[in-house]
C-alpha cells in the first residue's frame, strides 16, 4: 500500500506541474511516456559495484527493466534552449553490483529480491538543437534534483542528465536518456537511470485554430493561411486581407487584389463602366469616336464633337464657315472676319445711300413726305440683309439760312428718319442720328441744282 501511494505522490507532482503554467499559451510542453532502466553497477564504489562507467552498456548483468511503461515526464520550453521538467518513474531491483545485497549484506547471484523503487525529478536542461539548427536531432544535458525510493528507503538525489530527442514530425519523436542520481545520504546507493519513450511536443496557443501557433500569428484572432503567417486570405487571390484593397472579391496583384472585370486595366473598383471595356483616362468607359466624351455622355457617339456640345459637331446653319457658337448671324451667310454676319459692300453702301437722297420732307420741316415710304421700305430691306451692321443716319442741308438754323433742321431730320426705321422694325440699338447743317457740302451752293443735291439724308455704316 505504501508503495501505490508513494507512485499516485510522484504522478500527482506530475500532473500538478503540467497545469501550473497552463495559461502561458505561447511556450509548448513536451510530455514523455515510456520505460526506464536503473543500473546501480557504475558508479565507482568498491566491490559488488564497478567504476564510473564500467560495465555502463552491461543490461543484461546490471539493468533493472521493468516490462511496461514506467516513467513519465512533462516538460515547458522557457525560452533560449532551456526548459523545465518533472519526471517520475516506477522500477523493481533484482539485480544489485556482484554478489551482495547491500541492504542486507548478504552475498547472492548478481541478484536481490525484487525491491520496489519510485522517483520524482526535476531538471533544468539545455538543448543543443538551436545552437546546431536542427529540427530532427536535439541532443540536450541537464541538471536536477529528486527523491528516490528503493523499498522502505528514500533519499534526496543530486542528478546530472544527457538526453537524445529524435523527432519523427513537429510533434512527435523519441527521447532517450541517461542520468547519474547521486545520493545525499549513505544508505541510498547511488546509481544511473536510463529511460527511453515516445514523446510528444504540444501546447502552444492557436486562438484562432488555424495550426499556427500565436506566437508565430501575425493575425491570432482571425483563422488564415501559413503562406501569410496566418493572416486570412479571404477571397482566395493570393493576396491577404490586410493588403487586399477588395479583400471579398478575388483580383489581381497589380490592382492591388481588385478585379477588372472588362480587362481594361482599370479596376472595377475605380471603372465607371466595370461590364465595358473603355479608357483609363475615361474611368474605364468606351469613346467610340475619340473626342474625349463618353459614349453614355456622348450625344453623337459616331462622330467626334465638343465636350462642350455634348460629344456632337458644332452646327453652320448658314454655311458660312462660322459656326454657329461663335457667329453672331447663324442664320445669313456672313465672313469670318465679320464674324459670321455679311459685310456690306461699298456697291450696297452706295445704292444705300441713293435711295437716302430721294426721302422728302416738307418745306422748312423735319416731317416725311408720303411719297418716300417706298424709297424707306427699299432701305429697310437693306437694313435687315445686315442684321448685325450698325449705321448712321447724318442729316444735311444747304447754305440757305442761318448756320444754327440748318444744323438744328438737320439733326431734326435725321432723327425722324431713325424714328421711322425703328418704327418699321430696326433694332434702335443698331441706329444713330446726327445733323451735320450745311458743313458737309456734296455740291456747290451757288446754284439750285449744287443746293438741292446739298439738301439731304445719308445712312452710312458706323465706324467703330
Amino acid at each position: 500500500m505504501k508503495n501505490l501511494s508513494r507512485l499516485m505522490f510522484a504522478m500527482l507532482l506530475v500532473l500538478v506541474y503540467s497545469n501550473a503554467n497552463a495559461q502561458d499559451k505561447n511556450n509548448p510542453w513536451q510530455i514523455t511516456i515510456g520505460v526506464n532502466a536503473v543500473d546501480v553497477y557504475p558508479v565507482g564504489e568498491d566491490t559488488p559495484q564497478g567504476e564510473y562507467f564500467d560495465e555502463y552498456f552491461n543490461a543484461e548483468d546490471h539493468w533493472n527493466i521493468l516490462p511496461s511503461l514506467s516513467t513519465i515526464s512533462v516538460s515547458k520550453y522557457l525560452g533560449d534552449g532551456f526548459s523545465f521538467g518533472v519526471a517520475g518513474s516506477l522500477n523493481k531491483i533484482d539485480k544489485f553490483g556482484d554478489n551482495v545485497n547491500p541492504l542486507t549484506g548478504e552475498e547472492t547471484v548478481n541478484s536481490v529480491d525484487d525491491l520496489s523503487y519510485y522517483g520524482v525529478d526535476g531538471t533544468i536542461k539545455y538543448s543543443f538543437g538551436e545552437l546546431l539548427n536542427t529540427q530532427t536531432f536535439e541532443p540536450y544535458l541537464g541538471v536536477g534534483g529528486g527523491y528516490t525510493w528503493i523499498d522502505e528507503i528514500g533519499a534526496g538525489t543530486l542528478n546530472g542528465t544527457l538526453g537524445l530527442n529524435i523527432w519523427f514530425s513537429e510533434n512527435i519523436g523519441l527521447t532517450l536518456q541517461s542520468a547519474y542520481k547521486h545520493s545525499f545520504e549513505d544508505y541510498l546507493p547511488k546509481h544511473f537511470q536510463h529511460t527511453a519513450g515516445i514523446s510528444i511536443k504540444f501546447g502552444g496557443a492557436d486562438t484562432d485554430g488555424d495550426g499556427i501557433y500565436d506566437k508565430d500569428d501575425a493575425c491570432p484572432d482571425v483563422p488564415g493561411l501559413e503562406a501569410f503567417n496566418g493572416c486570412p486570405d479571404t477571397d482566395g487571390d493570393g493576396i491577404q486581407d490586410s493588403e487586399d484593397a477588395c479583400p471579398n472579391e478575388a483580383g489581381l496583384a497589380e490592382f492591388n487584389g481588385c478585379p477588372d472585370s472588362d480587362g481594361d486595366g482599370v479596376a472595377d473598383k475605380d471603372d465607371n463602366c466595370p461590364t465595358v471595356a473603355g479608357l483609363k483616362a475615361l474611368a474605364g468607359c468606351p469613346d467610340a469616336d475619340g473626342d474625349g466624351v463618353t459614349d453614355a455622355d456622348d450625344k453623337c457617339p459616331e462622330v467626334a464633337g465638343p465636350a462642350a456640345n455634348n460629344g456632337c459637331p458644332w452646327p453652320d446653319q448658314d454655311g458660312d464657315g462660322v459656326l454657329d457658337k461663335d457667329d453672331e448671324c447663324p442664320t445669313v451667310k456672313g465672313t469670318v472676319a465679320n464674324n459670321g454676319c455679311p459685310e456690306i459692300s461699298d456697291e450696297v453702301q452706295k445704292t444705300l445711300n441713293a435711295y437716302a437722297k430721294t426721302i422728302l420732307f416738307d418745306l422748312n420741316k423735319a416731317s416725311i413726305k408720303s411719297q418716300s415710304e417706298p424709297v424707306l421700305k427699299d432701305i429697310i430691306g437693306i437694313l435687315k440683309e445686315y442684321p448685325n451692321s450698325k449705321f448712321t443716319v447724318e442729316g444735311h442741308t444747304d447754305s440757305s439760312g442761318s448756320d444754327a438754323y440748318n444744323l438744328k433742321l438737320s439733326d431734326a431730320r435725321a432723327i425722324s428718319v431713325k424714328e421711322y426705321l425703328v418704327e418699321n422694325g430696326i433694332d434702335e440699338f443698331r441706329l444713330s442720328a446726327m445733323g451735320f447743317g450745311e458743313e458737309k457740302p456734296i455740291d456747290t451752293n451757288k446754284t439750285r441744282a449744287g443746293r438741292a443735291n446739298n439738301r439731304r439724308v445719308e445712312i452710312n455704316l458706323a465706324k467703330d
